[in-house]
Formats: structure tokens, sequence, C-alpha cells
């Protein structure tokens, strides 16, 4: 894993075989299958489910081997906790950023303005479930949850904060078992190579799931939902551009990088996610990508998996505007001090949502739980186009913590500037070394 060197070739891949296309056609295709026939699309579903699952199945180990190679390799530990810090500050800076720019273009562009009504009986009874579980997990519960009932237990689940606070651990224990941790640093590295390759193997299927997840989105919401309440839903789209563009643009350009290369990087990685709404699909090729950039191991086996966690931009413009859509189209006036608080709760419900479809409603939802302002039930409204904002949620989500690798590595010293060049420059990313 940190021995790997770069891989000399020459042969260029056919574009018919570019990752990035396949899946391109296949969510074409899945959206024509559940356009013209909804229930062939729903069928198709367990292809989309069968892909996230087995990239799922494969994050709670790879996450563990590089965190605790990263960590246990590093030898300084006061190193490791300062790129923490580093990282969290990043962090709470643009996701606080994010949250104000989802609020603010909540007002701007009043998407819930004339929109006034009540949520229908069957829209409230769907939202049940999402409500309930928001009520259950409460702030001080959702700390204890961290702690794995056993150190198996975290990967059984696939808690991804469990499996980072296990990882942690572990890597802060091998450096001070000696002989023996070094014995269990190599075989950490032994099994890391082998996941990256079967994730490998793995991502092959992407179209196949990506077809089959998009083929169910159309074909059970309809070709429709992309029209109802496409204020709110082109809203967001429309902010969540704006803010890769504009506001992580700066902080790219600020750290020496351009952010429309790197999204031409990692383009293969955006439209998986896509066509799957699951930013968790694609999390080990991210790391393996971003160490190809040139950030180096340590640095990416902390930052992306945390945050994952703790860095999501696009769940937290997801959340403040569809908060003011839900007053906006409830009728509800807020003041600006609970709109502050709004911010406030917002901040501390959006950590740990995962990169699972569906997530960024059940934090909507505890959100909401402790606003009363806003009646709970008003979520039923904005259910059937959820699916669709979820994509943008994880797609930004995804953009963000990219961003975030290369600006925590370049902080610390940890960033190979002539590497992640050529690589956003075009270098297939197989030609690059890894960066230990």
């Amino acid at each position: 894993m940190a021995t790997g060197g770069a891989v000399q070739t020459t042969k260029k891949t056919a574009l018919w075989r570019q990752l990035w296309l396949q899946v391109l056609v296949a969510i074409a295709l899945g959206a024509v299958i559940g356009w013209l026939n909804p229930t062939l699309g729903v069928k198709l579903k367990p292809f989309g489910d069968a892909f996230i699952a087995l990239i799922r199945m494969l994050i709670g180990p790879v996450i563990f081997c590089t965190v605790v190679h990263g960590i246990a390799s590093m030898g300084d530990l006061k190193k490791a906790g300062r790129i923490g810090l580093k990282a969290l500050l990043y962090f709470e800076v643009v996701s606080s950023l994010a949250l104000v720019i989802g609020l603010v273009a909540g007002h701007i562009l009043q998407p819930g303005v004339g929109f006034v009504a009540t949520p229908a009986a069957a829209g409230a009874k769907a939202v049940t479930g999402f409500v309930e579980k928001a009520q259950a997990d409460g702030i001080v519960a959702h700390l204890l949850n961290i702690i794995p009932t056993t150190f198996v237990d975290a990967f059984t689940k696939g808690d991804l904060l469990q499996v980072l606070l296990v990882s942690i651990l572990t890597g802060v224990a091998i450096p001070h078992a000696g002989a023996g941790g070094k014995k269990v640093l190599e075989a950490v590295e032994a099994f890391s190579d082998v996941f990256f390759r079967i994730i490998a193997i793995v991502v092959t299927v992407a179209p196949i799931g990506a077809l089959g997840a998009m083929a169910y989105t159309v074909g059970a919401f309809g070709p429709q939902a992309l029209v109802n309440l496409a204020q709110l839903v082109g809203a967001f789209y429309l902010t969540a551009v704006l803010f890769v563009l504009v506001v992580l643009g700066a902080v790219a350009r600020a750290h020496g990088f351009h952010i429309t290369k790197l999204l031409r990087y990692i383009r293969d990685e955006i439209l998986v996610v896509f066509g799957t709404a699951s930013s968790e699909t694609v999390l080990p090729n991210l790391m393996r990508k971003m160490e190809r950039a040139g950030a180096s191991e340590p640095v990416v086996g902390l930052v992306v998996p945390t945050g994952y966690s703790f860095n999501l931009d696009g769940t937290n413009i997801y959340m403040t505007l569809a908060i003011i859509f839900l007053a906006q189209a409830t009728n509800t006036p807020l003041t600006l001090g609970q709109e502050m608080t709004i911010i406030a709760i917002a901040m501390l419900t959006s950590k740990g949502a995962s990169g699972v479809t569906g997530a960024g409603f059940i934090t909507l939802a505890a959100t909401l739980a402790i606003v009363p302002q806003i009646p709970i039930t008003s979520l039923a409204m904005i259910l059937g186009v959820d699916r669709f904002m979820s994509q943008c949620r994880a797609i930004t989500n995804l953009i963000g913590n990219s961003v975030a690798t290369l600006v925590v590595a370049k902080w610390e010293g940890e960033l190979d500037t002539d590497q992640l060049k050529r690589a956003l420059d075009g270098a297939a990313p197989e030609t690059l070394p890894i960066k230990t």
C-alpha cells in the first residue's frame, strides 16, 4: 500500500472502455427504461442495491487498514493529532459556510413562496418512519453510539464513526507494541492491497449498478418527479453548483489548483455517485485517487474518512434550504434568531450523516424535530423528490472532501504539487505513484 510505485504505460485506454463514459451511458439508458417502462425500471432496483452493498461491504476494512497504517507509520502521534485538528477546523468553517449559503439561497430564490399547502395524510404517514428515527437519535445517544459494543461490532454494523474510532485506537497502539506491532502493521498493509484489488474488480460493474438505480428512480417516481417541486430541486442544484465553483473554487485557487481540473480528475467518481445517489460507493476509490494526486497516505487516511462524517457541504446546503422552503410553503415566518438557532442545531445534527441514500433526509428530520415552529409532518411535501436532491447532496459532499484533502495536505506540507499538477493535467491515475 505504501510502496506502490508508478506503473509505466503508454497505451491509451479506448474511449468506450472509460468508466465515466460507461456510467454516463448507463444512467441515460436507465432513465429511458424507467420512463418508457416504469414497471421494469422498478424491477431493476436490485442491481443498484447490489452494487452499493458490494462497496459498503468493503468500506469498513478499507477505512480500518488505511487509517491504521497512516497513523501507525507516521511515527509522530502529535503529527496525527495536528492533521486531525487542521482537518476539523477546515470542516467546521466550510460546513458552517454551506449552512449559511443554503439559508441565504432560500431567501433569495424563495422556492416555497406561493406553494402554501398542508401535507396530505398519506404523505405524512410516509414520513413517519424518518421522524421516529430522527427523534430516537438524540445528540447524547448519537455520541454514545460512536462506541461499538465490541471491536468487531463496528464492522458488522457498518457504522463509519465506530470504524474510525477503533481504527484510530489501533493505529495509536501499534507503535507501542514492539515487534508484534510491526508484524500487525505489515499484515494491515497486505490486507489493504487485497481490499483495493477487490474494489477494482467491483467497480467494473458500476455501470450496471448506476443503470438499475436510475431506472428505479425514474420508474418509481415518474418523470414528473423532475417537474414537481421543480423550484426547490432547481434552487438546490443551482446553489450547490455555485458553492462548488465559487466557494470551493476560491479555496482551490488559494491553494494552487483549479476546481474544474479537479472535477475532471474525479469525474468517474462523480458519475457513479450521480447514478447511485450515494457517495459511499466511491469512498475507497476516492482515497486512492487523492493519494495518486500527490496527497500523502496518512493525510488521506485521516481526512477522507473523517470528512464523510464531518464535512458534508451538500447535506448542509440542503438542510437550511429545505427548512426555508418548508417555512415558506407552510406560511411559517421565522425570525433571525430562530434561523440562527436552526444553523446552530444543524451544525450538530449534520455530523455523522453518512453518504448513504436518505441519510440527509433523516438529518433534516432530526433538525426539524428540535425546531417546533415548522410542522415536522411538512417533510412529506419533499419526500417524493428527495431522491433527486440526494444525488446532488452526495456529489457536493464528494467534491468538498476532495478539496479538503488537498488543502489539509498542503497545510501539512504533505502535498506533492508537481504530482498534483500532472494528475489534474490529465495523467492517467495508474501512472502516478502513491505518496507515503
